[in-house]
């Protein structure tokens, strides 16, 4: 109980020890209307405690359960003449409370957020959608172990990849790749198709593609291997 609580404790013990001794109709009015200014007071100072107290516990209690980041790459999609509509499939994400789950949009991104889901936290984000979006009429609800975001297309036309990113791979691949006759090297040519897409492509585009190249060193180095 706090210093003031205790004070107030202690006038009202002595306004009832006046009020014991007082004669006159009017002053016992009076102390009885200031016993009762402090008791109302008391009894605020004792309920303000009690929520301080609960709110510390609810702290302590939270940040005493450590939440793991989980990013999220894998979704299914589909589409209709207006939306884009993505399938996050995540087990119980509905037994959480609406406030734990956030997506935000805009008219090239979404970012979602999904908090506290047996201790960790995931989240969804893509910086490069393949075309604009409505934001205000963009939404995130949750159904049986799913989260569902809904894109709602600024303009009503197919899109024909999610992202910015896999749509400019699939257009370099078509519009890029070289004739190749007799006298052309299909690797050489497919090397060249590479280093095209890497100097004209974006962070995520270069990242991707330097994957790929490592990947198919490691499995030439192994296939050497196999043979020394």
């Amino acid at each position: 109980m706090s210093k003031r609580a205790d004070e107030l404790k202690l006038d009202i013990e002595e306004f009832n020890n006046l009020l014991q001794q007082a004669s006159r109709q009017r002053s016992k009015d009076i102390l009885n209307l200031e016993i009762r200014k402090l008791q109302t007071e008391l009894a605020r100072l004792i309920e303000e405690n009690k929520i301080s107290h609960t709110i510390s516990s609810n702290v302590v209690s939270n940040s005493s359960k450590k939440c793991y980041e989980v990013k999220l790459n894998n979704y299914g999609w589909d589409q209709t003449n207006t939306t884009v509509k993505l399938y996050i499939t995540l087990k119980d994400v509905h037994q959480l409370p609406k406030e734990a789950v956030i997506c935000n949009f805009t008219e090239k991104s979404l970012d979602l957020h999904v908090l506290g889901l047996d201790n960790k936290n995931y989240s969804l984000t893509i910086n490069n959608l393949c075309e604009d979006i409505n934001t205000d009429n963009s939404t995130v609800k949750t159904k049986t172990d799913m989260v569902v975001v809904s894109l709602a297309k600024k303009i009503a036309k197919h899109w024909s990849h999610v992202t910015g990113i896999e749509k400019r791979i699939k257009e370099s691949k078509t519009s890029s790749v070289p004739d190749i006759g007799e006298d052309n090297d299909p690797g050489t040519s497919l090397m060249n198709l590479m280093k095209k897409m890497y100097q004209e492509g974006d962070d995520e585009i270069k990242k991707t593609i330097a994957k790929a190249w490592t990947e198919s060193q490691e499995k030439k180095a192994a296939g050497l291997s196999d043979y020394s």
